[in-house]
């Protein structure tokens, strides 16, 4: 292996501006050791940043080894925002276009999923590769006389920010994962320890050495890691020890800019380019296009299929929201979400209706108005877009519904500035993926009360984020020009909880909905539920419905003991063997 350090600009005061990239053999687990003169030429302050931008570098999921903008599957398995493996395979989400485009990704809907799936391997390529940076910025500060010590504790706890980070994303998805450390060169280890503890020392480390703002954007702070921490504890339901850093984080979290942490006015700025880095975003991937690397690899580029056949994008189809998830936005009279009666009738949709046959949207049902910053429908304005227009929107030969994806879209506007003119895929664009809203702060934190006990204070947080979106500017209705009036383009209804609730079971339950509701399309949903341990109740439900309208899904079911996670790769299995032996072994139930 040897370092490859690339400049590459990108767009927006205060984004870091450099990248660094290895070149590695297909073989992540037999990939040698760097060799000591790459060491000595790295063993400075300059040297050991360009060494930790290439280590955040890998937070897209882009770029590892075998994957992304060179590689087979270009990041559409590993992408940061996990929408394959987070929404597609939960009750969200579609894989959209048609069963024989991509059809190895069909088994993530059907949960199906073989060791020998070429998707499989992506993102434990993505997240190792990224465990080997950050591994790697450890060894050479280790060896680097002189340093300032601050500066070493700092960039220490950079490296193990993201070591913890991309170790979490491991032990989310694929369970039994081999923890590598800075001190291991030969990798074949086994995948039989717990990885939560390991998790758990490099997040502390950080929280407790990183500032709590950086000058650059992007860069972890000390609130940043702490809010992993606490996920990390929330996954593992410790309540009482996520509960006081999530108190921490809402009572004095400051973002880079100075402002204190809190909820966009507008739920729309959470996923507009103008306004990313905002005070609602605790830690996000910065993306850029346009910026000298030779395409879009800074860019998201694993969301390039996700964007409608017209439009920003126009290609091709994929990640199509659900009629289960649109009818989850359907409100009662009293604005509040219909738990158990959502999905009895699917809300009004153009599905078999020609484009240039007449449809006029549902202007009667009382909905939240989160589903159209959300879902992109017949007949509601698609950002500047105009008026989306159903079927040649989506693949017209397709089976994945009259839905399109919204929330990493680009404006109109905006096209040829901040979406990409490079490469062969069009939507590629410089909007931020937020792995952590404050909105996300939130609502564990209401977890963490109404399990504790406090379900006075977990409403009052669930409220916060209803009334944003009763507030939070509703996307409007379009003329007969195309010109937005004053009048919404829904009957949008939303209220907040006014009765105290009546129960812990009913305080989870209107939390887990709101979080649903607030988060949707983000890549946490199939997460969730896993954590909350109801995917088996919960998908096993949607799956004998949605196979009335999504034929192709009949037979699919969610195996518990088996399902909540991804086989660990066979491609990996085979090559940890040591002796003829290999020394990672299969999760249960594949």
């Amino acid at each position: 292996m040897k370092y490859n350090l690339i400049n590459i600009s990108r767009v927006g005061k205060g984004i870091l501006i450099a990248a660094l990239f290895t070149a590695c053999s297909e073989d992540f687990f037999s990939t040698p050791p760097l060799g000591t003169a790459s060491q000595v030429q790295m063993q400075n302050p300059e040297g050991i940043d360009k060494l930790l931008i290439g280590a955040y570098s890998l937070l897209d999921g882009v770029g590892a080894s075998t994957d992304g903008w060179t590689g087979r599957n270009e990041g559409r398995a590993s992408a940061v925002t996990n929408w394959l493996i987070g929404d597609v395979a939960s009750d969200d989400a579609y894989k959209g276009s048609t069963q024989s485009d991509q059809a190895e990704m069909n088994a993530f809907e059907r949960n199906s999923i073989l060791p020998a799936n070429n998707f499989v391997p992506d993102k434990w390529i993505a997240l190792y590769d990224g465990i080997s940076r950050s591994n790697e910025v450890l060894r050479v500060i280790a060896k680097t006389e002189g340093l300032d010590p601050d500066f070493a504790s700092r960039k220490t706890a950079e490296a193990r920010f993201l070591r913890g980070y991309y170790l979490f994303e491991l032990r989310k998805i694929y369970f039994r994962v081999p923890i590598i450390d800075e001190t291991m060169f030969d990798t074949r280890v086994a995948n039989d320890q717990e990885a939560w503890p390991f998790i758990e020392a490099d997040l502390q480390f950080a929280a407790d050495n990183l500032p709590p703002t950086q000058a650059e954007v992007g860069r972890a702070n000390t609130w940043a890691a702490k809010a992993f921490l606490a996920k990390c504890y929330l996954f593992q339901r410790k309540f009482v020890e996520a509960k006081p850093l999530l108190d921490d984080i809402i009572a004095n979290g400051i973002t880079a800019n100075g402002l204190k942490y809190g909820l966009n006015d507008c739920y729309y700025d959470n996923f507009r380019i103008a306004t990313k880095n905002s005070k609602e975003s605790v830690f996000a991937v910065q993306m850029s296009v346009n910026d000298g690397s030779g395409g879009p690899l800074n860019a998201n580029y694993g969301e390039h299929l996700n964007f409608p056949l017209v439009g920003p994008g126009q290609c091709c189809g994929f990640f199509q929201p659900s009629q289960n998830l649109v009818n989850a936005f359907k409100t009662s009279a009293d604005g509040l979400p219909m738990f158990d009666s959502f999905n009895n009738n699917d809300l009004k949709n153009d599905e078999g209706i020609r484009s240039s046959d007449p449809f006029e949207p549902d202007g009667e049902t009382p909905l939240d108005p989160r589903l159209d910053h959300t879902v992109g429908r017949r007949g509601i304005a698609y950002l500047d877009w105009g008026l989306h227009g159903g079927e040649t929107w989506v693949n017209p030969a397709g089976d994945g519904g009259p839905y399109s994806p919204k929330k990493r879209s680009y404006r109109k506007e905006e096209q040829g500035t901040q979406s990409t003119t490079t490469g062969w895929a069009g939507g590629p664009n410089a909007n931020n993926y937020t792995v952590i809203r404050f909105a996300d702060v939130l609502l564990w934190a209401a977890e963490c009360e109404a399990e504790l006990g406090d379900l006075e204070k977990a409403r009052q947080y669930v409220n916060q984020i209803r009334n944003r979106a009763k507030n939070g500017c509703a996307v409007k209705k379009l003329d007969a020009n195309g010109m937005e009036t004053a009048a919404p383009a829904a009957n949008y209804h939303v209220e907040p909880y006014t009765a105290p609730w009546p129960s812990k079971d009913y305080a989870i339950q209107a939390i887990r909905f709101e979080r649903r509701l607030e988060l949707a399309m983000e890549g946490h949903r199939f997460y969730d539920l896993v954590r909350w341990d109801i995917a088996d109740q919960v998908l096993n439900t949607y799956l004998q419905a949605e196979k009335e309208k999504r034929t192709y899904l009949n037979g699919a079911s969610f195996t518990p003991g088996k399902s909540e996670y991804l086989p660990v790769p066979q491609t990996e299995i085979i090559n940890s063997s040591i002796g003829g032996m290999p020394t990672l072994i299969q999760n249960p139930g594949y």
